[in-house]
């Protein structure tokens, strides 16, 4: 890494030099590798300047205010939301968080302030996939989009009507990252359909192409890279979450997730390909945690055995060992596929994969111009061809970048500047 970071920092003084100063500056990121740029900080010199605090609301909604929460998830008291407010009338623009992620984790705080320093009201959203959405909003079984979305849908319902009151909004915005991003193109095809909000504009950072190729691609870094292989899975994560534990706060309830591991785990400057499966890693406990809340809160049969009574006091060690075993697809083909099945007899496999996807709307995002999108080409959710396809789909809506990883560029000046373009309606060359 510190061979990477010095060739990089030389160009990025030779930019610098008076030579080059009659030119714009060109796009500079200071990770090569795209597994670093995906879980290493962007150093604070190459961040876009953000403001310390910003007027804030937390607030919850409750989707099922009679939904009987089983006695393992006491802490959960309904979904929580924040707004980031403006003092006059402005846009309100709502914010989908990623896989597996709070409405309030780092990267959902941080963007929430840039987007507020544009000039938006900021709302921001729990991933659908998280355990707290799953407990308190889900309507079913989490990771269909189209049935996510409506979920999502919901809540930003729930929400408007919370703080309809005291802001001044002049027109509904909506954005996403990553698995939040793909959740956003539904949820803005659902309101093409209802109309609730008629959404200004749409804004995708990094989403997957398709929800089954990132997924598969994710686990294979996993796979590829666990020393000794998947048989020796067990002592490797072992051994990962013990030298994390010496070095994190304290966990709270629900608290252990890939990005606090993330967060963690990168400070102890782990190997290429330790990073390549840690990020495989995050995907598997994300995927982990929605698959237990889920099975939990639909009486248990997947992961937890039938009629078995979880409390506040239950060790779920041996159930967290089978869900870290348990791939998304796994979840998919035993359980989502056979649920959706049941209820569309003649529904095939690879007609559900295909909804699981953005060619399922090919048509909505090409002749939508209220949709831009953000992406890096060395994206590790994306698989080959996947650049192509969202330039052809995107066209002048679209800032591609050369690097960055997955989302790893997102604060970086030139990207927040392409936010606040696309999100005002601007084209941007290629």
């Amino acid at each position: 890494m510190m061979r990477y970071m010095a060739i990089t920092l030389l160009l990025w003084f030779l930019c610098l030099t008076p030579f080059a100063a009659a030119a714009p500056p060109p796009y500079f990121y200071p990770f090569v590798n795209p597994y670093e740029a995906t879980v290493m900080e962007l150093p604070k010199e190459f961040e876009v300047s953000l403001p310390k605090k910003v007027p804030l609301r937390e607030f919850v909604v409750r989707p099922f205010p009679k939904r009987d929460i089983p006695e393992v998830f006491w802490y959960e008291k309904g979904l929580d939301c924040s707004l980031a407010y403006q003092d006059h009338k402005a846009p309100l623009l709502f914010l989908v968080a990623g896989s597996g992620s709070r409405y309030d984790v780092p990267r959902m705080q941080k963007l929430q302030k840039a987007l507020h320093q544009a000039g938006f009201h900021v709302l921001c959203i729990t991933s659908p996939t998280h355990m707290d959405f799953v407990v308190n909003a889900s309507s079913g079984l989490p990771g269909i989009a189209e049935d996510d979305a409506k979920d999502l849908y919901r809540v930003m319902d729930l929400a408007w009507q919370e703080v309809r009151g005291d802001i001044a909004v002049s027109d509904f915005f909506l954005a996403g990252y990553s698995l939040g991003a793909f959740d956003a193109a539904f949820v803005a095809k659902l309101d093409e359909e209802q109309r609730h909000f008629n959404f200004k504009r749409v804004l995708l950072l990094n989403p997957p192409v398709s929800l089954y190729d990132s997924v598969q691609a994710l686990d294979q870094l996993l796979v590829d890279n666990v020393p000794g292989g998947m048989d020796n899975f067990d002592a490797w994560f072992h051994d990962i979450f013990t030298e994390t534990m010496h070095i994190t706060e304290s966990w709270e309830p629900g608290g252990l997730s890939g990005e606090s591991m993330y967060r963690t785990y990168k400070r102890l400057q782990p190997s290429e390909a330790n990073l390549a499966a840690l990020i495989g890693l995050t995907s598997r406990m994300n995927a982990a945690d929605m698959i237990f809340t889920a099975d939990v809160m639909n009486g248990g049969g997947y992961i937890v055995p039938r009629n078995v009574r979880l409390t506040s006091t239950t060790s779920l060690t041996r159930y967290a060992i089978v869900a870290y075993k348990t791939r998304f697809i796994d979840y998919f083909d035993q359980w989502l596929y056979p649920h959706y099945q049941k209820h569309s007899p003649g529904l095939t496999r690879q007609a559900l994969l295909a909804r699981q996807d953005l060619h399922y709307l090919d048509q909505y995002l090409k002749g939508s111009k209220k949709f831009g999108l953000i992406h890096n080409e060395d994206d590790v959710i994306l698989v080959p061809g996947n650049i192509g396809y969202l330039k052809e789909v995107f066209g002048d809506r679209a800032r591609i970048y050369p690097s960055g990883g997955h989302m790893g560029n997102m604060f970086h000046p030139s990207v927040v500047s392409s936010m606040v373009e696309l999100l005002s309606g601007k084209e941007v060359a290629q």
